[in-house]
């Protein structure tokens, strides 16, 4: 693989994590994310094939990108998606390679999906309670999730497993001990995401964020906790149980902003570069990758793109607008 110059934006930050999205498509309709109908879907030859998503990947590798997490809509919904997967483990300078998921398909993909090379996962679960995870999904699902997740967590190379639970006020909060409960007896870290601005209805409002400060000081009336090293580039505040029990993560977008040290990107499944979760422009890959474009031309257009990229994401600023896409759109 040719080396070349490090991958970086205007502000001097390096990049070497990129978000894929392989489909917007998905088999549930989360409330945060998806209207109850669904979202009309792309079709099938708007979306990046395969081997242009590897080479897209051997792309961004080149320039230093090292860090590929593979995202949807549902990711395990794609055709095929375990040979995907082995493709892109097999790309020079490509150091991880992560997959984040609903869950509903681990069941069946857990062994493929380890055998071809996903060595961290991601699991969304907001409830542990059925009803409650209904509520949240508008799918019946639970028990076929936790039955994913056991399946997953019988090869030891799928370790360490996060369970992400988005925190909703006046949902979250009855939430919140069951999991820290959970994370003590499973070997999962439950990581709690406050809510973004990036739901279908547009019906966010800062009112229904609870705050990762709020959930940590109740769990640590219970069960105490203490802080953990943070990599700077890292989303998550990490914390472990006092006792040893296990860890629990907090991934504090808008309360502890922490774009000062962001080293990612995103593509969208019909290849269109994002440099933010919040960008309000998006940058054309699939036309130059299916025009026959030269590798040094996508660098080109991709260094151009990532200069560009947003200081901050502005939530919390007068003005902010939150994007049209959701979060299933975007690739989360």
């Amino acid at each position: 693989m040719t080396k070349v110059e490090q991958l970086r934006d205007g502000h001097g930050r390096d990049i070497r994590d990129v978000r894929v999205s392989v489909t917007d498509r998905c088999n549930f309709r989360c409330q945060y994310c998806m209207p109850a109908e669904g979202l009309p879907w792309l079709e099938r030859d708007q979306v990046l094939g395969f081997e242009e998503i590897e080479r897209l990947v051997s792309v961004l590798s080149s320039m230093g990108v090292c860090d590929i997490r593979l995202t949807g809509g549902e990711p395990l919904v794609r055709r095929d998606f375990p040979r995907l997967a082995k493709m892109l483990a097999g790309v020079e300078g490509v150091e991880d390679l992560s997959v984040t998921t609903n869950g509903f398909l681990l069941e069946r993909d857990a062994g493929a999906l380890v055998e071809a090379g996903i060595n961290r996962f991601n699991v969304s679960v907001d409830s542990l309670q059925r009803d409650r995870f209904f509520e949240m999904t508008r799918r019946d699902a639970l028990p076929r999730v936790l039955r994913g997740l056991e399946a997953l967590a019988q090869f030891p190379d799928a370790h360490p497993i996060k369970i992400n639970a988005v925190g909703m006020r006046n949902f979250t909060e009855t939430e919140i001990l069951p999991f820290a409960t959970f994370a003590r007896e499973h070997p999962y870290e439950v990581r709690f995401i406050e809510f973004m601005p990036l739901d279908a209805d547009h019906s966010w409002d800062p009112s229904l964020v609870l705050t990762g400060d709020e959930i940590r000081a109740a769990i640590d009336a219970v069960y105490p906790l203490e802080a953990l090293p943070r990599d700077p580039s890292a989303t998550a505040r990490t914390y472990a149980f006092k006792d040893g029990k296990g860890k629990i993560g907090f991934i504090n977008p808008l309360s502890e902003p922490f774009c000062g040290d962001c080293d990612r990107i995103r593509v969208t499944a019909e290849g269109k570069l994002r440099t933010c979760l919040f960008s309000l422009h998006e940058t054309d890959l699939r036309t130059p990758l299916r025009a026959g474009v030269s590798d040094d031309g996508l660098r080109d257009i991709i260094r151009d793109a990532v200069w560009r990229k947003e200081l901050k994401h502005g939530v919390n600023e007068p003005g902010f607008r939150q994007p049209k896409r959701t979060m299933s759109q975007i690739g989360g």
